[in-house]
């Protein structure tokens, strides 16, 4: 059997409800004559047939044909005081909802002119109020056919996403600029979803731009390119980065008793790292000049590879014979020349 109406309230004690139905399931059978509570920051609006119809502010109401006229005419015949109407009532908070937090679900996929190809995520925080509630359950309510807090929340925020990744496109070049665009970009969505929120019977009242963040990978190799630019040297690097490992080594549980012993040997691993690589580069510098000294030679005087033993060169015609090279890299000697020009070793 249908429950009949004859006190209509609702109390909200979180506060955080930015609507709700009664009944929450179905249409509501009221009478002629039922006493309609609305209290202070709400507002009822009575519903059928996908519409908002009348609207009530806060106060008792007792409901009769003079203050609901709309679902009257809609039901189109004359009933008395002891025969229900079917209907909805919806109670709209009109309270300012603070605090109102958004952030990205999946991350934003942008062009960055230094990084090449990033992903972001972004959150902040913004506060709304209904301005129209009989425009915002038709807009809700009627069009979307969402009541629930979680539900209305979730499509704002897609809004907002929606607003945000078109502003970043067209504003930011590299990722490296936003943290001092955080307020032209909260000024800017809020501009944008302004009458966005105003189409659902909205107020936007503030926006806020809190974070932007790179994947936490990405981070770590920004981090790193800062830390080699800030010691300049490969050594000290290594030497660091095996400091901190080995600190974070002596963090885990047991890891104290191996670390004295593991100090040294770390440090020592990584001089010889950086030495290896160092002598490693030396040789690809000394490489070319080897194999030049091995099987050709430049010319001294527009310097093109000859073959050994060759008298003159074969681009300038430059006369070869007699010309010496150094035993180390292979380049051409000055005459009396007492040191190689190119890598300093002694001329035997």
């Amino acid at each position: 059997m249908a429950r009949i109406f004859d006190v209509i309230e609702y109390f909200d004690p979180t506060g955080r409800e930015i609507v709700h139905r009664i009944p929450e399931h179905g249409s509501g059978d009221f009478r002629l004559g039922s006493q309609l509570i609305v209290r202070e920051s709400q507002t009822a609006v009575f519903f059928r047939d996908g519409k908002a119809l009348d609207v009530f502010g806060p106060g008792r109401h007792t409901l009769t044909t003079a203050n609901i006229p709309l679902l009257v005419k809609l039901i189109g015949a004359p009933f008395g005081g002891e025969t229900p109407f079917k209907a909805e009532v919806y109670f709209v908070n009109m309270r300012e909802f603070l605090d109102m937090k958004w952030g990205t679900k999946e991350a934003i996929t942008l062009r960055d002119s230094e990084l090449g190809i990033v992903r972001l995520r972004a959150h902040g925080r913004y506060s709304m109020q209904v301005a129209e509630p009989q425009l915002f359950v038709n807009k809700i309510v009627g069009t979307m056919g969402m009541y629930e807090t979680s539900q209305i929340e979730d499509y704002l925020r897609g809004m907002i996403l929606s607003w945000l990744t078109d502003l970043l496109g067209e504003t930011s070049k590299t990722v490296l600029d936003l943290p001092r665009l955080f307020t032209e970009l909260s000024a800017g969505v809020k501009a944008k979803l302004a009458d966005e929120f105003a189409g659902l019977g909205l107020a936007l009242k503030s926006f806020f731009v809190e974070s932007i963040s790179l994947p936490e990978e990405v981070q770590k190799m920004i981090d790193r390119g800062a830390g080699m630019r800030a010691v300049g040297d490969l050594d000290s690097l290594l030497k660091m980065d095996m400091a901190e490992s080995l600190r974070e080594m002596a963090a885990q549980p047991g890891g104290g008793e191996a670390t004295g012993v593991g100090i040294g040997a770390g440090l020592g691993m990584g001089a010889a790292i950086a030495q290896t690589l160092m002598s490693s580069m030396q040789q690809q510098k000394q490489a070319p000049g080897a194999a030049a000294a091995a099987g050709t030679f430049p010319c001294p005087n527009c310097g093109t590879p000859n073959p050994a033993g060759a008298k003159f060169c074969s681009n300038c015609g430059q006369k070869l014979e007699g010309t010496k090279f150094c035993s180390q890299c292979g380049a051409p000697l000055a005459p009396g020349a007492k040191f190689c020009s190119n890598c300093g070793a002694k001329v035997e």
